[in-house]
């Protein structure tokens, strides 16, 4: 049996399996009868979606399957993914469903499940529902009508939340201009930082079903530079097509990836008395550079898979206080378990006001490192340590690089590959010993 969920739920070409319409009415029909079992009662979901032209008959279709199975379903429309996992809770749902692909475009769509505390569903619901797929696939009655009455209201508590968490903060007199990606922030994210006070210039913010992520967002940042260079603005911000992340760009025009606002979130919760555990919670693709700058601010950095799951995950057993990825994934567990653009950007202008005004100013204190990837072509995926010649060659790497880089050694999950990534102070230096390593394997595996 083929797994369907990933990392970030089921994600694929819309009307293709698994997103076509029958597989849809499967979902729905199965995590209703998983949530009846459970919770020996009618459960109660809610579904948003982004502004993709498929979202409204994916939604209609899990509605279909769901209430067939007997559930009560909500819309709450277009809105974040974060935004429907604060729905979730705060409505006493037992599930939220996001009908999103984040990022992708507007060919693809997906599926996301939340439990009512904003975790992601337990594998062992997913794998459940994968059974169902395969062996029963739902033929129920499409003649449902999507329940949109309280989506006004829905939108309403969730922005009404964003702003209660920053009642002290005035954003009067600051220029932002916020790149909208055509997705689920078109509206809501205007609406949001106008209420602080903030002169707004929007751009990607008419969706029209089709050009989400089009060359704009999170993913295409030289709009916001641009845009950010002729407003004179103090701030840009680029979401994705869900806002469950967000990037920025500063008041010089350069880009500001999660790493950077990680070392200016992590100095502001210290200074707060928010960073207990003196852990910040990143993953293995975060450059050395934050490393040794929260190093010398006596804060240790924890690596995590790749993933904003697995930085949950970690968060949640170290009991740290924050915690993301380069790509914009910020997560404030005490605020919200689920990465939020919109809450990322809001924290990120309350810090920026305490640590030197501007977010250039504020990000002073972190060097980011070269970085060298190197992929090496192989006939087979053995571990490394198994490989005397690459042991051997990968512990001289990393003796040579102590305490002023690092390697990391790993392989591809879709290719076969070897992935050698060296970073260091010296761009010349780490470029000869990612090519010496990288021949070392292509001698012993390809």
């Amino acid at each position: 049996m083929e797994k369907l969920f990933g990392t970030d739920g089921i994600r694929g070409k819309a009307g293709e399996f698994p997103l076509d319409e029958k597989t849809i009415m499967t979902i729905g029909r199965s995590l209703t009868d998983l949530c009846r079992e459970r919770l020996d009662r009618t459960p109660r979901f809610v579904t948003g979606r982004d502004t993709r032209e498929s979202g409204g008959w994916i939604e209609h279709a899990f509605h279909a399957g769901a209430i067939s199975a007997g559930a009560e379903v909500s819309s709450a429309g277009v809105i974040t993914t974060p935004g429907v996992a604060f729905v979730t809770g705060n409505g006493n749902f037992d599930g939220g469903i996001v009908i999103s692909a984040s990022h992708n475009p507007f060919e693809d769509n997906g599926l996301k499940i939340f439990n009512p505390t904003g975790k992601k569903a337990h594998q062992g619901t997913e794998r459940a529902i994968e059974k169902d797929i395969y062996e029963t696939r739902a033929v129920v009655d499409a003649e449902v009508t999507v329940d949109d009455a309280h989506i006004a209201d829905f939108r309403a508590a969730y922005l009404n939340h964003l702003e209660g968490g920053f009642t002290d903060l005035d954003l009067s007199g600051k220029r932002i201009v916020l790149d909208c990606a055509n997705g689920a922030v078109s509206d809501l994210a205007p609406t949001l930082f106008e209420h602080f006070g903030a002169e707004v210039v929007a751009i990607h913010n008419t969706p029209d079903g089709r050009n989400i992520n089009l060359d704009c967002g999170s993913m295409h940042l030289k709009h916001l530079q641009a845009k950010v260079a002729e407003e004179k603005a103090d701030l840009g911000v680029a979401f994705d097509g869900d806002a469950d992340r967000s990037l920025f760009v500063n008041d010089l025009g350069q880009i500001v990836d999660g790493d950077a606002v990680l070392w200016v979130m992590a100095r502001f919760l210290k200074a707060h008395g928010g960073l207990d555990s003196g852990k910040v919670i990143a993953t293995v693709m975060s450059n050395v550079g934050l490393e040794l700058a929260l190093k010398g601010e006596e804060i240790e950095l924890v690596r995590a898979s790749v993933g904003d799951k697995y930085v949950l995950d970690e968060l949640l057993t170290s009991g740290a206080e924050l915690g993301g990825e380069q790509s914009g994934h910020i997560i404030f567990p005490r605020k919200s378990l689920v990465g939020d653009g919109m809450l990322t950007a809001l924290y990120l202008l309350q810090a920026i006001g305490e640590l030197g005004g501007t977010l250039s100013k504020a990000g002073e204190g972190f060097a980011r490192y070269p970085q060298v990837l190197i992929n090496v072509n192989v006939h087979e995926k053995l571990p490394f340590d198994e490989v005397d010649a690459i042991r051997t060659a990968a512990a001289e790497v990393e003796q040579k690089l102590s305490g002023s880089g690092r390697l990391l050694l790993r392989y591809s999950g879709t290719e076969n590959l070897a992935r050698v990534m060296i970073e260091g102070i010296d761009q010349a230096e780490i470029d000869a010993l990612a090519k010496g390593l990288a021949d070392v394997i292509r001698q012993q595996l390809a």
